[in-house]
């Protein structure tokens, strides 16, 4: 056990930079009403400058998600923590609408980058024998990233000066430290080759994935849809129909979310990967509900309920899916299908938002975190009943 130390030492520090790198893809949610406030723009802007980010990811993911293959993960991880500082410079000079749109583009390619290539390598840096554990560690470095964000904003904007500023320079000290350590990481892959060898992909599997992709992916889509009518909506939401002011209470709603899904995640080990993903969906909807519920009678209480019950589900499913996804992957195309895997999970959580932002006009907040809700619920549905059907297997959760 001693002597997995070193491993596990270097699992967890690359897993404590992915989730600085991911927790500035969500520092901006509780600060989108001062921003509206200060440059006056409607509820549809914030939902396509949200959005934009999401087109990021997946521009990426689809143009270099298989670069860290070729020309190994740390050189990958260091563009991406440069595109987050740039990210994060761009919020600091922000005068306009589109100082937002460009900080909001960064910060998704800066995720994009970060996604399949760190997924990877925290597994990849773990002792042998720990895969199970090493996914955990890189699920809820992704989660637990994406949760602090928030709640690092939201804390910083309600009681501490320069709301707009100074959570910006926060990060930029983090990603600086990041850097810092990612530079006294190994390598970890072998057989390095040029970047000009690094070609778009289209979304394609190696055949021995396949039958295990079609459930995972459907499983990460419906996880991620509520993730983005969850932090699309809620944040106004809180403001507008609750008269919840706070940006420290909003931001905590909204990460409560993303801790949520880190403690379903580590509940699959028990759990086990093939009933992880039906029960996941079962947890889903049980969210979206709760959230249907909060929109139709104004009620704080099933807000949290639905971020807690929701974000557990999602993270049931989701550490299902990457874990059945990974086994199956061939060492040289793993971060490649990650990648894949992370466009179907994006794709997921720029829909509704974008939907929402549309139909906020015609039906309201209420109205079209509504009709999402709906069509989520449907579709969790769908999924939990076909895998019940074809059952997810695979050696390990």
């Amino acid at each position: 056990m001693d002597g997995d130390r070193p491993g596990w030492r270097q699992c967890l520090l690359s897993g404590a930079v992915f989730a600085v790198c991911m927790a500035g893809t969500t520092l901006p949610t509780p600060l989108y009403g001062l921003y509206q406030e200060k440059f006056h723009f409607s509820e549809l802007m914030v939902t396509v400058v949200y959005a934009v980010y999401a087109f990021g990811v997946i521009g990426v993911l689809l143009l270099a998600g298989n670069a860290s293959d070729a020309v190994g993960r740390r050189p990958v991880l260091l563009a991406g923590l440069g595109f987050a500082a740039a990210s994060a410079v761009c919020f600091l000079c922000a005068t306009g609408l589109n100082w937002l749109y460009a900080g909001r583009l960064l910060s998704g390619l800066s995720a994009g980058l970060f996604t399949g290539a760190a997924t990877a390598y925290v597994m990849e840096l773990a002792p042998h024998g720990g895969t199970s554990r090493a996914t955990f560690v890189a699920t809820a470095a992704n989660m637990g990233g994406l949760g602090c964000g928030p709640l690092l904003a939201g804390v910083l904007a309600q009681y501490a000066v320069q709301p707009l500023y100074l959570p910006f320079a926060v990060h930029l000290a983090l990603v600086a430290g990041s850097a810092a350590v990612l530079l006294r990481l190994p390598e970890t892959v072998r057989e390095r080759r040029p970047l000009s060898t690094v070609r778009p992909q289209r979304p394609g599997l190696p055949a021995q994935v396949r039958t295990v992709f079609g459930p995972a992916a459907i499983a990460s889509f419906v996880g991620f849809a509520l993730f983005g009518v969850f932090t699309s909506v809620s944040p106004a939401f809180l403001a507008q129909s609750l008269d919840v002011h706070n940006h420290a209470v909003s931001g905590l709603v909204v990460a409560l979310a993303f801790f949520a899904s880190t403690a379903g995640q580590l509940a699959v080990g028990r759990v086990g990967v093939g009933r992880s993903l039906p029960l996941g969906c079962a947890g889903l909807f049980a969210g979206l509900a709760l959230l249907a519920g909060a929109l139709a009678w104004d009620l704080l209480p099933l807000v949290v309920l639905s971020a807690l019950v929701g974000g557990g589900g999602q993270g049931l499913a989701f550490r299902g899916a990457l874990a059945a996804v990974a086994a199956a992957s061939p060492p040289d195309r793993r971060a490649a299908v990650i990648s894949t895997l992370f466009v179907v999970a994006y794709a997921g959580i720029s829909v509704p938002v974008i939907g929402v932002g549309v139909l906020v006009d015609p039906l309201g907040l209420e109205g079209a975190g509504l009709v999402f809700i709906g069509c989520m619920a449907v579709l969790v549905t769908s999924a939990a009943l076909y895998l019940l059907r074809r059952p997810v297997r695979t050696a390990e959760a």
